[in-house]
């Protein structure tokens, strides 16, 4: 009796490549704009269902706060919160940074190549230390920044109530950071950015690990 052999179909390329590169996480300086300015623009929602009728403004000197504690906690592993591996806080930060004004801070660790928007939102909705930040009128201002690595998403978002107008002047390499940034007046939040097939490709690799899971994420939105 002839024992038939049938080889293994083989797996499309094309299949194999969206894998491999769904498997392979950004890289630690990629660009999070859209997801960054996702998170003020949820703030934003935030604010006006608690009553603010004011508009919270991304600020450059906040947003490079941010990307400070960012970084430090995505390379130290043993940071979990607002102090800095050299017992920085987030107003001291804030001052190095230029910022006059008085601060606050939220901070999101994910042990996963990525986070989505909704995940972070809900943890930070329920969070009773981080709820009143986000939904504090007098917060009108915000800087966020993420990093991602194989196994660890850091966000952070830090809050500003401004004593004085901020000024146009370089600030960067005083901190550490790798280029000068030129810190502009208050940014408003763009209500309608850019959106194009990139940002579905960046949808799906970002909820690859869900998939993975075989679970979902919870709600979109919180209870009213």
């Amino acid at each position: 009796m002839k024992r038939i052999i049938r080889a293994l179909s083989p797996v499309p390329i094309a299949f194999a490549v969206a894998l491999s590169w769904a498997l392979t996480p950004p890289p630690a300086n990629a660009d999070n704009s859209r997801f960054n300015n996702s998170v003020v623009a949820n703030v934003f929602t935030i604010q006006h269902q608690a009553g603010c009728t004011n508009d919270v403004r991304i600020n450059p000197q906040l947003r490079l706060a941010a990307q400070r504690h960012t970084l430090d906690v995505l390379n130290n592993r043993n940071l979990d919160g607002d102090i800095g591996s050299d017992g920085s806080t987030a107003q001291d930060r804030a001052n190095a940074a230029g910022y006059q004004g008085q601060v606050a801070e939220t901070v999101a660790i994910n042990p996963a190549l990525a986070i989505s928007g909704v995940e972070l939102m809900n943890q930070w909705y329920y969070n009773p230390a981080y709820m009143p930040i986000m939904s504090n009128c007098a917060n009108t201002q915000i800087g966020v920044w993420s990093e991602n690595s194989l196994d660890r998403t850091v966000v952070v978002a830090v809050y500003g109530q401004p004593k004085v107008p901020d000024d146009n002047h370089l600030l960067g390499p005083e901190l550490g950071l790798p280029s000068p940034v030129l810190l502009q007046q208050n940014v408003p939040l763009d209500p309608a950015p850019d959106y194009d097939a990139s940002d579905e490709i960046e949808y799906g690799i970002n909820w690859f690990p869900w998939i993975l899971r075989g679970g979902y994420p919870p709600p979109a939105n919180p209870p009213q």
